[in-house]
């Protein structure tokens, strides 16, 4: 243990030497970070308030480590051996401290700024802050969340969370920040944080430039509109990543879901390994992508139980969508199957996943029940249609199948929809390293 320990001190001072490095706020469970690790670039810090997505990232910390150490086999056992409810202690305890020592668990506000500073400083230490990514809570500037709830959302304090990501840039002066949040961003309050931003960033010395972006351009089989904030400093030679728009020519059914056992209402367990019915060769997109990952089974194939009153919904709008290629509106619903008395707003939560191109947009709130994500079953009936698994999910938004969420089925799910797909922040990452080279 004390050769490996001595052998990952050496290898981790000249690797970072060599490698780019990033800090990531409000990182969740770490998509955008993950697509910078799968380019070559080294993570510092991860800060994070939830504590599944810590642990999620902790436990990806470790995968990592073990993989570059050639010590996967220790994860594998993890994953064998693990029980309900147990956290990743199990596994964060067989690494160096400093591994999972990267990953705060803390809230960014005024009053844990200071001490957060202290903490990511002794993480810097000597190597300096090349990137840094991430995006505060999204929710705060969704025009879902302000269509439900008026004017209070100009009041959320999670609107003013940027002034601390750009309080970060200014003390670890990154080459550039890659800022990612939902197209609301720039209306919220009359446009008034995206001006805000705007004008601290470039008061702190960047330039910075929006741009929609659609993450079924760049690999993914989802249509998830994105508004990627991109700054670099104003005394360097760069510019917004020149990303390139890829055709999707892949299918959910045939392309994404297709090697995964087939699963009915709350069926699987969390922990259960889970064997594929096709081999990679014959995935195409899946080795492309990477999303098979580096293990020869995933886990948390696991489907939530649904009700009937709910499954009964769940036929009538897989029927529709494989007949007619519409979408079930809720007041086209049967009134005895109706269980909420607004049949004007919202019509569209009931949503079949699209089986023959991209999915529509994941967001956390696949973790409050699973209506908005149901399963494209071919000959649908009561028994066998469903929501979408906890990796069907992950597979959605490009994570690779060796990606481990921590928590519960909800907390899985939450992590999940609240990421940045992991395969579109390659290619941002991807250009970016390019530049910066």
């Amino acid at each position: 243990m004390l050769m490996l320990y001595l052998s990952y001190h050496l290898n981790t001072y000249l690797y970072t030497k060599l490698m780019p490095t990033f800090i990531d706020l409000f990182a969740g469970a770490g998509g955008l970070s993950e697509g910078f690790i799968r380019q070559g670039f080294t993570p510092i810090a991860h800060v994070e308030m939830n504590k599944h997505a810590c642990d999620t990232l902790k436990t990806r910390a470790a995968f990592h480590y073990l993989r570059a150490n050639n010590q996967l086999f220790v994860y594998t056992e993890y994953l064998n051996n693990k029980r309900p409810k147990e956290d990743g202690s199990n596994l964060w305890q067989q690494v160096p401290p400093e591994i999972t020592n990267s990953v705060i668990q803390e809230a960014i506000g005024e009053d844990t700024l200071e001490t957060l500073f202290q903490r990511v400083d002794n993480l810097v230490d000597d190597r300096g802050v090349d990137i840094i990514v991430g995006g505060p809570p999204c929710q705060a500037y969704s025009v879902a969340g302000r269509a439900r709830k008026g004017d209070v959302m100009h009041t959320d304090p999670r609107t003013e969370l940027y002034k601390y990501y750009v309080r970060f840039i200014e003390r670890y002066q990154p080459r550039m920040f890659v800022f990612e949040n939902v197209l609301g961003i720039k209306t919220s309050k009359g446009g008034e944080h995206f001006r805000n931003l705007q004008t601290l960033v470039r008061e702190s010395g960047y330039e910075i430039e929006a741009r929609e972006q659609v993450a079924s351009n760049f690999g993914v089989l989802q249509n998830r509109h994105r508004m990627i904030i991109v700054g670099w400093r104003n005394d360097l030679p760069l510019h917004y990543p020149q990303l390139i728009v890829e055709p999707m020519t892949y299918k959910i059914a045939d392309d994404l879901f297709a090697d995964l056992p087939s699963r009915v209402s709350g069926e699987g367990d969390l922990l259960e390994l889970i064997q594929y019915t096709k081999p990679l060769s014959k995935m195409k997109y899946l080795e492309e992508s990477g999303i098979r990952g580096v293990l020869d089974y995933t886990t948390q194939h696991i489907a939530r139980p649904n009700n009937v009153n709910d499954r009964e919904i769940y036929k009538l709008a897989v029927d529709l969508w494989h007949t007619k290629r519409h979408r079930l509106q809720y007041k086209d619903i049967p009134k005895n199957l109706q269980t909420h008395k607004n049949v004007e707003s919202f019509q569209n939560r009931f949503q079949v996943v699209d089986p023959d191109g991209c999915s529509h947009t994941v967001v956390a709130h696949i973790a409050m029940d699973g209506h908005y994500y149901i399963y494209p079953t071919i000959n649908p009936t009561v028994e066998n249609v469903r929501s979408i698994t906890v990796r069907e999910a992950a597979r959605l938004q490009s994570f690779p199948d060796d990606y481990f969420f921590e928590g519960s089925r909800s907390a899985a799910f939450k992590q999940i929809g609240n990421a940045v797909p992991v395969v579109m922040a390659e290619k941002i990452a991807r250009e970016i390293r390019l530049m910066l080279e």
